[in-house]
C-alpha cells in the first residue's frame, strides 16, 4: 500500500523530532503523475467525475492513488468522497477498508477504525497492515504496552522488520524505557545500516540514559561496517564533546565534513568545539562557512558575536548582536548579549533597554530578572531592583544568592522587617547558611532584639568565622558594639 511506503519512507530519513511533526510525508511518485491535465489519469477522471455527475469506474489501486493525492494535500473531504466511491465499486477491497482506518484513526475516530480492524484480522489473519493500524490505535489511547504487544505480533506476517522495530521503539520512547528502545532501533540497524533516523534514534537513547561512552563503543562499530556515514562521524564527534574529550571531537567531525563537505551541522559542532578549545578565529571561519552552505543563522551569528567577545573586540562582538536580533527579533539570547556588553561598558541606562527586550520575549526567565535587578541597583533604582528580585522568587527560583541579594537590598532601603522575612524563607531552602544566619542576627540586632540577635551571632560565628569580616562591611555599626566586640572574641579563642 502506498501510505505503508509513505510511513516506511519517513521511518528510514527522518530522526525522531521530524517523525513528531510529519503526519504524511510528500508522495513524489503521485504528484508526478497527477500533475499533468490529461483526462486519462485517475485523477483529472474522478474529478471531471465530480464536476458531470457522472459515475466512472476505476479499479481499487487507482482509488488509493486519488485519496493519498488528496490526504497529502490536506483535502480530506475529497479523500473520504474518493474512498466512499472506492467502497462502492469494490465493497471488498481489503486496501481501500485499510485507507478507511487510516482516515478514521486522522480524524480521531478511534473506536470506529478498531471495529473495522477487528472484521477484517476474520478475514486476513496475516496482514501485518491490520495489526500496524490497531498498535496506532492503542498508541494515540495512550496503551503504550498493548501497542507493543500487537507490533509484535505484526512481527510474525511482516516483510519489513525495519518498520515493526521502529514503531515498538517509538512505543518504549514513549514508556521512557529508553534501554528497550535503544535496543529495537539498534535491530533496524542490523537490517540497514544506512538508516539515519534509527541511527538518530539509537544515540538519543544513549543520551537520555546518560551512557556516553557506550554511545561511542556503538557509534565505533557503526562506523567499521559504514565508514562513510558522515552522520555517524557527527554523532560520534557530538558524544566526545560531550564528555569533553574536544581533540577526539574535532578529529570526527572532520571526517563528517570529508565525507560531506556541505554537512552543515558537522561545521556547525566544529566550530562549537573550537570555541571550548579557546581557538575564537578558527571558530569564527566554521561559523561563517555555515552561513556560506545555507542562509545566515542567529545562532550563528549570536556565536561569532561570542568569539569576537572573547577576544576582546566588543565593537565586532556588538556589530554580530545586532545582526543576531536583525536576523530574528524574537531571539531572547541575542538581546541579553547585547545588554551583558552595555554593562561592560557601565552604560547602564542602555543595558536597561535591551533586558527589558529580552523580558518582553521571555517574562519567565530568572536570568533575565535577576539581570534587571543588578541594572537597577547600578542605577540606583531600589524599588526596581527589589521588584525584580522578587519577582525572581516567584518564579521559584531558589538560588541562595538571589535571596541574600533581595535582603540586602531592602535592609539598605531600610525596610529591615521584610528583610528578615525573606531571610527566614532563604532558610527554609537553605538551611543554616552562614550568609543567612549572619544577616539574622544583624537585622534583629538593628530591630532591638539584642537576645535574637546575639544567639544567631554566635551560632553565624561557629557556622564560618572568617565570613564576619565581609558581613561587618554591610552591618559596621554593629560590630563596634563592646558586646559584640567580646562574642568574636570568644568565638575566636574557642
Amino acid at each position: 500500500m502506498l501510505i505503508k511506503l509513505l510511513r516506511k519512507i519517513k521511518s528510514k530519513y527522518f530522526s525522531l523530532i521530524e517523525i513528531c511533526y510529519f503526519s504524511f510525508s510528500r508522495n513524489d511518485k503521485i504528484m508526478h503523475q497527477f500533475s499533468g491535465e490529461s483526462e486519462n489519469l485517475p485523477l483529472s477522471k474522478f474529478e471531471l467525475m465530480l464536476k458531470t455527475n457522472n459515475v466512472y469506474f476505476f479499479d481499487s489501486n487507482e482509488f488509493e492513488e486519488i485519496i493519498l493525492y488528496y490526504v497529502d494535500n490536506g483535502k480530506l473531504s475529497l479523500a473520504n468522497k474518493a474512498l466512499q466511491l472506492g467502497l462502492t465499486q469494490h465493497p471488498m477491497s481489503v486496501a481501500l477498508k485499510l485507507i478507511k482506518v487510516e482516515l478514521l484513526i486522522l480524524e480521531e475516530k478511534l473506536d470506529a477504525a478498531d471495529v473495522i480492524l477487528n472484521q477484517l484480522r476474520e478475514f486476513e489473519p496475516s496482514n501485518d497492515e491490520i495489526y500496524i493500524q490497531k498498535a496506532s490505535i492503542y498508541s494515540k489511547k495512550g496503551l503504550h504496552k498493548k501497542a507493543i504487544e500487537v507490533l509484535k505480533i505484526a512481527l510474525q506476517y511482516t516483510e519489513d522488520d525495519v518498520e515493526i522495530y521502529s514503531m515498538i521503539g517509538m512505543e518504549y520512547l514513549f514508556l521512557d524505557d529508553f534501554d528497550a528502545a535503544r535496543l529495537n532501533f539498534a535491530k533496524c540497524l542490523d537490517v540497514e545500516y544506512d538508516n539515519y533516523s534509527s541511527l538518530y534514534n539509537v544515540i538519543y537513547c544513549y543520551d537520555m540514559l546518560d551512557q556516553h561512552n557506550e554511545a561511542i563503543s556503538y557509534l565505533v562499530n557503526h562506523l567499521d561496517k559504514d565508514p562513510y556515514s558522515e552522520v555517524a562521524w557527527h554523532q560520534l564527534g557530538r558524544q566526545y564533546y560531550l564528555i569533553e574529550k574536544f581533540e577526539k571531537a574535532l578529529e570526527a567531525f572532520d571526517y563528517a565534513i570529508l565525507v560531506d563537505e556541505n554537512f552543515i551541522g558537522a561545521h556547525l559542532e566544529k566550530a562549537k568545539t573550537l570555541e571550548k578549545l579557546n581557538f575564537y578565529k578558527e571558530a569564527i571561519d566554521y561559523y561563517n562557512i555555515t552561513m556560506e552552505i545555507d542562509t545566515p543563522t542567529p545562532f550563528a551569528y549570536l556565536r561569532i558575536g561570542k568569539c569576537y567577545e572573547r577576544l576582546n573586540d566588543s565593537k565586532l562582538a556588538l556589530e554580530f548582536y545586532n545582526k543576531t536580533v536583525n536576523e530574528d527579533p524574537i531571539f531572547d539570547k541575542g538581546w541579553l548579549a547585547i545588554t551583558d556588553i552595555y554593562i561592560n561598558k557601565s552604560e547602564y541606562q542602555q543595558a536597561l533597554y535591551y533586558i527589558n527586550k529580552a523580558l518582553s520575549i521571555d517574562e519567565d526567565n530568572n536570568e533575565y530578572w535577576n539581570k534587571l535587578a543588578e541594572i537597577n541597583l547600578k542605577l540606583n533604582l531600589f524599588d526596581e531592583a527589589i521588584n525584580a528580585y522578587q519577582k525572581s522568587i516567584d518564579l521559584e527560583n531558589d538560588r541562595l544568592d538571589i535571596y541574600i541579594a533581595l535582603a540586602d537590598v531592602l535592609h539598605f532601603s531600610e525596610n529591615n522587617e521584610k528583610a528578615i522575612k525573606v531571610l527566614k524563607k532563604a532558610n527554609k531552602k537553605h538551611n543554616n547558611q552562614a550568609e543567612i544566619v549572619y544577616r539574622l542576627a544583624c537585622l534583629n540586632y538593628l530591630l532591638q532584639d539584642r537576645k535574637e540577635a546575639t544567639s544567631l551571632l554566635e551560632k553565624a560565628l561557629k557556622l564560618n568565622f572568617e565570613y564576619h569580616h565581609i558581613i561587618k562591611n554591610i552591618f559596621p555599626s554593629i560590630f563596634l558594639d563592646e558586646e559584640i566586640i567580646l562574642l568574636v572574641e570568644k568565638i575566636k579563642k574557642d
